[in-house]
Protein backbone atom coordinates (compact mmCIF):
# COMPACT_ATOMS: atom_id res chain seq x y z
CA UNK A 1 0.00 0.00 0.00
CA UNK A 2 1.16 3.26 -1.27
CA UNK A 3 2.11 5.79 1.90
CA UNK A 4 2.41 10.04 1.46
CA UNK A 5 5.66 9.73 1.60
CA UNK A 6 6.47 6.98 -1.16
CA UNK A 7 8.36 8.52 -4.13
CA UNK A 8 6.76 6.94 -7.24
CA UNK A 9 9.61 6.43 -10.02
CA UNK A 10 12.16 6.84 -8.38
CA UNK A 11 15.29 4.31 -8.49
CA UNK A 12 17.78 3.88 -5.51
CA UNK A 13 20.50 3.59 -7.77
CA UNK A 14 20.04 6.67 -9.84
CA UNK A 15 21.76 9.98 -9.30
CA UNK A 16 18.53 11.96 -8.39
CA UNK A 17 18.87 10.86 -4.92
CA UNK A 18 18.71 14.58 -3.57
CA UNK A 19 15.54 14.98 -5.46
CA UNK A 20 13.85 12.00 -4.11
CA UNK A 21 14.51 12.94 -0.59
CA UNK A 22 13.30 16.21 -1.51
CA UNK A 23 10.29 15.18 -2.42
CA UNK A 24 9.52 12.66 0.35
CA UNK A 25 10.31 15.82 3.20
CA UNK A 26 8.07 18.13 0.99
CA UNK A 27 5.84 15.94 1.31
CA UNK A 28 5.33 16.54 5.03
CA UNK A 29 6.27 19.92 5.28
CA UNK A 30 3.38 20.73 2.30
CA UNK A 31 0.32 19.12 3.61
CA UNK A 32 -1.36 18.13 7.07
CA UNK A 33 0.20 16.16 9.05
CA UNK A 34 -1.24 12.86 10.56
CA UNK A 35 -2.76 12.99 14.03
CA UNK A 36 0.37 10.69 15.15
CA UNK A 37 3.14 12.46 13.30
CA UNK A 38 1.68 15.97 14.45
CA UNK A 39 1.39 15.00 17.94
CA UNK A 40 5.05 13.13 18.13
CA UNK A 41 5.95 16.64 16.68
CA UNK A 42 4.63 18.20 19.59
CA UNK A 43 6.05 15.97 21.66
CA UNK A 44 9.61 16.90 20.54
CA UNK A 45 9.23 20.59 20.93
CA UNK A 46 8.02 19.95 24.57
CA UNK A 47 11.11 17.52 25.36
CA UNK A 48 13.26 20.27 23.50
CA UNK A 49 11.88 23.39 25.34
CA UNK A 50 12.48 21.96 28.60
CA UNK A 51 15.73 20.83 28.06
CA UNK A 52 16.75 24.17 26.54
CA UNK A 53 15.28 26.31 29.45
CA UNK A 54 16.93 24.14 31.64
CA UNK A 55 20.39 24.44 29.56
CA UNK A 56 20.34 28.32 29.51
CA UNK A 57 22.36 29.51 31.53
CA UNK A 58 24.86 27.17 31.41
CA UNK A 59 28.54 28.88 31.14
CA UNK A 60 29.17 27.86 27.23
CA UNK A 61 25.29 29.74 26.88
CA UNK A 62 27.34 32.75 28.29
CA UNK A 63 30.08 32.47 26.12
CA UNK A 64 27.92 32.26 22.72
CA UNK A 65 25.65 34.86 23.78
CA UNK A 66 28.45 36.97 24.27
CA UNK A 67 30.28 36.49 21.30
CA UNK A 68 26.85 37.31 19.22
CA UNK A 69 26.43 40.81 20.82
CA UNK A 70 29.74 41.59 20.31
CA UNK A 71 28.85 40.65 16.55
CA UNK A 72 25.72 42.51 16.64
CA UNK A 73 22.92 42.32 13.98
CA UNK A 74 19.60 42.75 13.25
CA UNK A 75 17.54 41.78 15.93
CA UNK A 76 14.66 39.32 14.40
CA UNK A 77 14.54 35.84 16.18
CA UNK A 78 14.40 35.15 20.04
CA UNK A 79 17.27 33.58 22.54
CA UNK A 80 15.64 30.90 25.06
CA UNK A 81 15.45 31.73 28.35
CA UNK A 82 17.13 35.67 27.78
CA UNK A 83 14.98 39.04 26.63
CA UNK A 84 17.42 39.11 23.97
CA UNK A 85 17.17 38.55 19.92
CA UNK A 86 19.55 38.70 17.78
CA UNK A 87 20.02 37.47 14.10
CA UNK A 88 18.16 34.29 12.31
CA UNK A 89 21.69 32.80 11.62
CA UNK A 90 22.66 33.49 15.56
CA UNK A 91 19.55 32.78 16.78
CA UNK A 92 19.72 29.09 14.76
CA UNK A 93 23.55 28.72 16.23
CA UNK A 94 23.34 29.27 19.90
CA UNK A 95 19.55 27.68 20.66
CA UNK A 96 21.03 24.96 18.91
CA UNK A 97 23.54 24.77 21.45
CA UNK A 98 21.37 25.40 24.17
CA UNK A 99 18.56 22.57 23.64
CA UNK A 100 22.04 20.34 23.75
CA UNK A 101 23.72 22.02 26.36
CA UNK A 102 22.98 19.50 28.67
CA UNK A 103 22.95 16.54 26.92
CA UNK A 104 19.38 15.41 27.51
CA UNK A 105 17.70 16.15 24.55
CA UNK A 106 16.02 13.39 22.23
CA UNK A 107 17.75 11.19 19.92
CA UNK A 108 17.42 9.05 17.08
CA UNK A 109 20.00 6.10 15.88
CA UNK A 110 19.29 5.59 12.20
CA UNK A 111 19.53 9.41 11.67
CA UNK A 112 23.26 9.31 13.43
CA UNK A 113 22.62 11.64 16.34
CA UNK A 114 20.20 14.31 18.50
CA UNK A 115 17.86 15.69 15.40
CA UNK A 116 15.47 18.14 17.26
CA UNK A 117 18.08 20.50 18.18
CA UNK A 118 19.48 20.06 14.94
CA UNK A 119 16.43 21.13 12.93
CA UNK A 120 13.89 23.05 15.36
CA UNK A 121 16.17 25.64 16.46
CA UNK A 122 16.71 26.49 12.68
CA UNK A 123 12.81 26.35 12.12
CA UNK A 124 11.91 28.63 15.20
CA UNK A 125 14.46 31.20 14.06
CA UNK A 126 12.91 31.26 10.53
CA UNK A 127 9.31 31.16 11.81
CA UNK A 128 9.56 33.69 14.10
CA UNK A 129 11.52 36.13 11.52
CA UNK A 130 8.14 35.62 8.92
CA UNK A 131 5.60 35.58 11.37
CA UNK A 132 4.59 32.16 10.19
CA UNK A 133 2.27 30.01 12.87
CA UNK A 134 2.28 26.71 14.72
CA UNK A 135 1.08 24.41 12.00
CA UNK A 136 3.52 25.92 9.44
CA UNK A 137 6.72 25.23 12.24
CA UNK A 138 5.29 21.95 13.14
CA UNK A 139 5.39 20.91 9.44
CA UNK A 140 8.52 22.11 8.40
CA UNK A 141 10.30 20.57 11.71
CA UNK A 142 8.82 16.94 10.58
CA UNK A 143 10.03 17.29 6.93
CA UNK A 144 13.36 18.57 8.41
CA UNK A 145 13.55 15.18 11.00
CA UNK A 146 12.74 13.37 7.78
CA UNK A 147 15.23 14.56 5.58
CA UNK A 148 17.79 14.07 8.52
CA UNK A 149 16.54 10.19 8.92
CA UNK A 150 16.77 9.85 5.23
CA UNK A 151 20.25 11.00 5.18
CA UNK A 152 21.54 9.46 8.07
CA UNK A 153 20.26 6.15 6.47
CA UNK A 154 22.22 6.99 3.39
CA UNK A 155 25.64 8.01 5.35
CA UNK A 156 24.84 4.34 7.15
CA UNK A 157 26.46 3.72 10.72
CA UNK A 158 30.12 3.60 9.46
CA UNK A 159 29.39 7.31 9.30
CA UNK A 160 29.37 8.03 12.77
CA UNK A 161 31.65 5.03 13.53
CA UNK A 162 34.74 6.84 11.71
CA UNK A 163 34.20 9.75 14.07
CA UNK A 164 31.67 12.47 12.43
CA UNK A 165 28.79 13.72 14.93
CA UNK A 166 26.05 13.30 12.95
CA UNK A 167 23.67 15.68 15.11
CA UNK A 168 26.08 18.29 13.31
CA UNK A 169 26.82 16.84 9.87
CA UNK A 170 23.40 14.85 8.83
CA UNK A 171 21.53 17.19 11.02
CA UNK A 172 22.66 20.30 8.58
CA UNK A 173 20.46 18.89 6.06
CA UNK A 174 17.46 18.27 7.85
CA UNK A 175 18.15 21.66 9.44
CA UNK A 176 18.49 23.04 5.61
CA UNK A 177 15.09 21.33 4.22
CA UNK A 178 12.78 23.05 7.01
CA UNK A 179 13.92 25.94 6.88
CA UNK A 180 13.74 25.87 2.81
CA UNK A 181 10.10 24.28 3.49
CA UNK A 182 9.17 27.39 5.88
CA UNK A 183 10.60 29.96 3.11
CA UNK A 184 8.90 28.23 0.59
CA UNK A 185 11.43 26.99 -2.02
CA UNK A 186 11.24 25.17 -4.66
CA UNK A 187 12.85 22.01 -5.43
CA UNK A 188 15.66 23.30 -7.07
CA UNK A 189 16.21 25.79 -4.94
CA UNK A 190 16.45 23.40 -1.65
CA UNK A 191 18.45 20.76 -3.84
CA UNK A 192 21.25 23.88 -3.82
CA UNK A 193 20.38 24.69 -0.04
CA UNK A 194 20.90 21.23 1.13
CA UNK A 195 24.51 21.12 -0.95
CA UNK A 196 25.22 24.82 1.04
CA UNK A 197 24.77 23.51 4.08
CA UNK A 198 26.37 20.05 3.63
CA UNK A 199 29.36 21.75 2.48
CA UNK A 200 29.54 23.47 5.89
CA UNK A 201 29.13 20.48 8.01
CA UNK A 202 31.21 19.50 10.82
CA UNK A 203 31.28 17.73 14.07
CA UNK A 204 33.74 15.30 15.26
CA UNK A 205 33.09 12.83 18.15
CA UNK A 206 36.86 13.37 19.55
CA UNK A 207 35.06 16.52 21.00
CA UNK A 208 32.26 14.54 23.19
CA UNK A 209 32.54 15.97 26.98
CA UNK A 210 33.90 19.71 25.56
CA UNK A 211 31.53 22.50 24.81
CA UNK A 212 31.84 21.40 21.73
CA UNK A 213 29.48 18.89 21.77
CA UNK A 214 26.46 21.17 21.87
CA UNK A 215 28.02 23.45 19.78
CA UNK A 216 27.80 20.82 17.01
CA UNK A 217 24.18 20.88 17.26
CA UNK A 218 24.06 24.85 17.30
CA UNK A 219 26.55 24.57 13.84
CA UNK A 220 23.56 22.24 11.94
CA UNK A 221 20.61 24.44 12.79
CA UNK A 222 23.00 27.83 11.55
CA UNK A 223 24.61 25.45 8.38
CA UNK A 224 20.96 24.56 7.71
CA UNK A 225 19.69 28.61 8.08
CA UNK A 226 22.38 30.26 5.71
CA UNK A 227 22.09 27.19 3.14
CA UNK A 228 18.44 28.20 2.58
CA UNK A 229 18.96 31.99 3.19
CA UNK A 230 22.12 31.85 0.30
CA UNK A 231 20.17 29.38 -2.37
CA UNK A 232 16.91 31.95 -1.82
CA UNK A 233 19.61 34.50 -3.28
CA UNK A 234 21.12 32.62 -6.13
CA UNK A 235 24.13 31.60 -3.88
CA UNK A 236 25.43 28.65 -6.22
CA UNK A 237 26.24 25.23 -5.14
CA UNK A 238 25.45 21.53 -6.69
CA UNK A 239 22.37 20.16 -6.12
CA UNK A 240 24.00 16.32 -5.97
CA UNK A 241 26.31 17.02 -2.79
CA UNK A 242 25.23 14.11 -1.51
CA UNK A 243 25.22 12.08 -4.07
CA UNK A 244 28.14 13.54 -6.14
CA UNK A 245 31.49 12.14 -6.38
CA UNK A 246 33.44 13.06 -3.64
CA UNK A 247 30.43 14.93 -2.34
CA UNK A 248 29.22 14.87 1.35
CA UNK A 249 28.40 10.83 1.37
CA UNK A 250 31.74 9.51 -0.98
CA UNK A 251 34.13 11.38 1.75
CA UNK A 252 32.49 10.84 4.95
CA UNK A 253 31.15 7.16 4.68
CA UNK A 254 33.04 3.97 3.13
CA UNK A 255 29.47 2.64 2.51
CA UNK A 256 26.48 4.68 1.03
CA UNK A 257 23.17 3.19 0.59
CA UNK A 258 20.19 5.09 -1.58
CA UNK A 259 17.89 2.21 -1.10
CA UNK A 260 18.50 2.19 2.42
CA UNK A 261 17.85 6.44 2.43
CA UNK A 262 14.59 5.74 0.23
CA UNK A 263 13.55 2.61 2.75
CA UNK A 264 9.93 3.76 4.44
CA UNK A 265 10.49 3.27 7.91
CA UNK A 266 8.31 1.22 9.93
CA UNK A 267 5.10 3.59 11.29
CA UNK A 268 5.89 5.71 8.05
CA UNK A 269 8.65 7.66 8.91
CA UNK A 270 11.42 8.30 10.81
CA UNK A 271 9.86 10.75 13.63
CA UNK A 272 7.92 7.55 14.23
CA UNK A 273 11.47 6.27 15.70
CA UNK A 274 12.59 9.27 17.75
CA UNK A 275 14.09 8.45 20.99
CA UNK A 276 13.77 10.38 24.11
CA UNK A 277 15.69 11.16 27.14
CA UNK A 278 15.35 9.71 30.94
CA UNK A 279 18.08 10.01 32.12
CA UNK A 280 21.02 13.22 31.60
CA UNK A 281 23.55 11.37 30.15
CA UNK A 282 24.81 10.67 26.53
CA UNK A 283 21.98 8.02 25.19
CA UNK A 284 24.82 5.64 25.00
CA UNK A 285 24.47 4.97 28.58
CA UNK A 286 21.01 4.57 28.83
CA UNK A 287 20.42 0.52 28.29
CA UNK A 288 23.10 0.01 30.74
CA UNK A 289 21.68 2.43 33.27
CA UNK A 290 18.22 0.59 32.66
CA UNK A 291 19.27 -2.60 33.04
CA UNK A 292 21.46 -1.77 36.29
CA UNK A 293 18.37 0.52 37.70
CA UNK A 294 15.90 -3.10 37.18
CA UNK A 295 18.95 -5.32 39.01
CA UNK A 296 19.32 -2.42 42.13
CA UNK A 297 15.31 -2.23 42.60
CA UNK A 298 14.53 -6.24 41.95
CA UNK A 299 17.26 -7.65 44.48
CA UNK A 300 17.74 -4.27 46.70
CA UNK A 301 21.44 -4.12 46.20
CA UNK A 302 23.18 -1.63 47.64
CA UNK A 303 26.82 0.17 46.78
CA UNK A 304 28.59 -2.12 49.70
CA UNK A 305 27.46 -5.44 48.54
CA UNK A 306 28.86 -4.96 44.95
CA UNK A 307 32.27 -6.77 44.34
CA UNK A 308 32.34 -6.30 40.95
CA UNK A 309 29.90 -5.36 37.72
CA UNK A 310 30.47 -5.94 33.67
CA UNK A 311 28.84 -3.86 31.31
CA UNK A 312 28.17 -5.92 27.53
CA UNK A 313 27.85 -2.85 25.30
CA UNK A 314 27.99 -2.28 21.49
CA UNK A 315 31.51 -1.85 20.01
CA UNK A 316 31.01 1.68 18.93
CA UNK A 317 30.61 2.89 22.76
CA UNK A 318 34.53 2.43 23.26
CA UNK A 319 34.75 5.85 21.10
CA UNK A 320 31.19 7.34 22.37
CA UNK A 321 31.22 7.04 26.21
CA UNK A 322 33.67 5.42 27.90
CA UNK A 323 35.83 7.50 29.17
CA UNK A 324 37.55 5.99 32.26
CA UNK A 325 38.34 8.49 35.10
CA UNK A 326 36.10 11.72 34.18
CA UNK A 327 37.06 15.00 36.05
CA UNK A 328 34.27 17.00 35.05
CA UNK A 329 30.50 17.00 34.38
CA UNK A 330 30.29 17.09 30.95
CA UNK A 331 32.94 14.25 30.55
CA UNK A 332 30.75 12.05 33.59
CA UNK A 333 27.93 12.15 30.89
CA UNK A 334 30.19 10.05 28.67
CA UNK A 335 31.69 7.01 30.88
CA UNK A 336 29.56 4.20 31.13
CA UNK A 337 31.15 3.23 34.55
CA UNK A 338 30.92 6.62 36.04
CA UNK A 339 27.00 6.17 35.21
CA UNK A 340 26.72 2.84 36.58
CA UNK A 341 28.19 3.62 40.09
CA UNK A 342 25.72 6.56 39.60
CA UNK A 343 22.78 4.08 39.92
CA UNK A 344 24.36 1.59 42.07
CA UNK A 345 24.85 4.34 44.26
CA UNK A 346 21.28 5.74 44.06
CA UNK A 347 21.37 8.84 42.62
CA UNK A 348 18.93 10.42 40.46
CA UNK A 349 20.43 10.51 36.89
CA UNK A 350 17.13 12.19 35.82
CA UNK A 351 18.37 15.09 37.46
CA UNK A 352 20.88 17.71 35.39
CA UNK A 353 22.14 18.45 38.29
CA UNK A 354 23.68 15.11 39.31
CA UNK A 355 25.68 15.48 36.38
CA UNK A 356 28.58 17.97 38.20
CA UNK A 357 32.16 18.11 38.67
CA UNK A 358 32.09 17.27 42.12
CA UNK A 359 29.98 14.48 41.72
CA UNK A 360 32.40 13.20 38.96
CA UNK A 361 35.39 13.25 41.64
CA UNK A 362 33.71 11.77 44.61
CA UNK A 363 35.34 9.33 46.20
CA UNK A 364 32.74 6.78 46.77
CA UNK A 365 31.52 6.98 43.55
CA UNK A 366 35.01 6.59 42.18
CA UNK A 367 35.26 3.42 43.94
CA UNK A 368 32.21 2.20 42.84
CA UNK A 369 33.16 3.45 39.03
CA UNK A 370 36.75 1.14 38.88
CA UNK A 371 34.60 -1.73 39.92
CA UNK A 372 33.45 -1.78 36.36
CA UNK A 373 34.42 -3.66 33.60
CA UNK A 374 33.42 -2.68 29.95
CA UNK A 375 33.15 -5.40 27.80
CA UNK A 376 32.90 -4.48 23.89
CA UNK A 377 30.74 -6.97 22.01
CA UNK A 378 31.30 -8.39 18.67
CA UNK A 379 30.16 -6.02 15.03
CA UNK A 380 26.68 -8.18 15.34
CA UNK A 381 25.88 -6.97 18.64
CA UNK A 382 22.24 -5.10 18.50
CA UNK A 383 22.98 -0.99 18.93
CA UNK A 384 21.85 0.64 22.06
CA UNK A 385 21.17 -2.49 24.01
CA UNK A 386 23.25 -3.42 27.23
CA UNK A 387 23.95 -6.64 29.33
CA UNK A 388 24.85 -5.82 33.08
CA UNK A 389 25.83 -8.56 35.77
CA UNK A 390 26.76 -7.53 39.27
CA UNK A 391 28.78 -10.03 41.36
CA UNK A 392 28.40 -9.56 45.26
CA UNK A 393 30.91 -9.95 48.18
CA UNK A 394 28.71 -12.87 49.21
CA UNK A 395 28.97 -14.86 46.07
CA UNK A 396 26.08 -14.18 44.14
CA UNK A 397 25.08 -12.86 40.58
CA UNK A 398 22.37 -10.79 39.29
CA UNK A 399 22.10 -10.43 35.53
CA UNK A 400 19.80 -7.98 33.03
CA UNK A 401 19.62 -6.40 29.67
CA UNK A 402 17.79 -3.77 28.44
CA UNK A 403 17.26 -2.35 24.61
CA UNK A 404 17.08 0.93 24.60
CA UNK A 405 16.28 1.42 21.13
CA UNK A 406 12.59 0.96 20.69
CA UNK A 407 10.41 3.81 21.26
CA UNK A 408 6.92 4.33 23.33
CA UNK A 409 4.16 3.04 20.88
CA UNK A 410 1.50 4.49 23.41
CA UNK A 411 1.95 8.07 22.77
CA UNK A 412 -0.58 9.55 25.38
CA UNK A 413 1.94 7.47 27.98
CA UNK A 414 4.89 8.93 26.52
CA UNK A 415 3.33 12.17 26.86
CA UNK A 416 2.62 12.26 30.36
CA UNK A 417 6.09 11.09 31.39
CA UNK A 418 7.57 13.80 29.01
CA UNK A 419 5.20 16.24 30.63
CA UNK A 420 6.52 14.99 33.99
CA UNK A 421 10.46 15.54 32.28
CA UNK A 422 9.07 19.07 31.25
CA UNK A 423 7.93 20.53 34.75
CA UNK A 424 10.95 18.80 36.33
CA UNK A 425 13.72 21.10 34.00
CA UNK A 426 11.46 23.91 33.67
CA UNK A 427 9.88 25.17 37.09
CA UNK A 428 13.44 25.33 38.07
CA UNK A 429 14.25 27.89 35.43
CA UNK A 430 10.89 29.85 34.79
CA UNK A 431 8.85 29.01 37.85
CA UNK A 432 5.72 26.58 38.33
CA UNK A 433 3.19 29.19 36.59
CA UNK A 434 5.24 30.25 33.54
CA UNK A 435 6.59 26.22 33.15
CA UNK A 436 2.67 25.42 33.20
CA UNK A 437 1.61 28.30 30.38
CA UNK A 438 4.26 27.17 28.32
CA UNK A 439 3.58 23.15 28.71
CA UNK A 440 -0.28 24.28 27.89
CA UNK A 441 0.85 26.41 24.76
CA UNK A 442 2.79 23.73 22.98
CA UNK A 443 -0.01 21.61 23.32
CA UNK A 444 -1.91 23.31 20.77
CA UNK A 445 0.89 25.30 19.65
CA UNK A 446 -0.65 24.59 15.93
CA UNK A 447 -3.49 27.23 16.80
CA UNK A 448 -0.83 29.82 17.16
CA UNK A 449 -0.74 32.20 14.13
CA UNK A 450 2.32 33.39 14.77
CA UNK A 451 5.29 31.57 16.47
CA UNK A 452 6.44 35.01 17.82
CA UNK A 453 3.57 34.03 20.75
CA UNK A 454 5.10 31.22 21.80
CA UNK A 455 8.61 32.39 21.66
CA UNK A 456 7.44 35.43 23.95
CA UNK A 457 6.98 32.68 26.71
CA UNK A 458 10.39 31.09 26.46
CA UNK A 459 12.48 34.80 26.16
CA UNK A 460 12.12 35.65 30.45
CA UNK A 461 15.33 35.30 31.99
CA UNK A 462 15.87 31.76 33.78
CA UNK A 463 15.87 31.30 37.77
CA UNK A 464 12.90 33.49 38.38
CA UNK A 465 11.28 32.11 42.05
CA UNK A 466 8.00 30.21 41.68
Amino acid sequence: MRTSLDTPGVNADSSALTAALIQRSFALGQAPLRPDMQELARQCVLDWVGVALAGSSEPLVQHLTAQAQEDGGHPQASLIGSDLKVSIRQAALINGAIGHAIDYDDANTGAQGHVTTAVLPAALAVAEARGLGGDALLRAFAAGYEMTGMVGQYVGREHYEHGFHGTCTVGSFGAACAAAVLMELDAATTAVALGIAGTQAGGMKAQFGTMCKPLHAGKAAENGVTGAQLAARGFTGRPDLLEAVQGFGAVTSPRTDARAALKIPQGGSHLHHNLFKYHSACYGTHASIEALYSLRQAHGIQPEDVLSVELDVEPGMKRMCSIAEPRTGLEAKFSLSLNAALVLAGEDTSSPATYSDETARRSDLVALRDRVELRFMPAAWPLMTAGARIRTHDGQEFAAHHDASIPDADLRRQRVRLERKFMALAEPAVGMSSAHTILRAIAEMERFKDIGSLMSLLRQPTRKPS
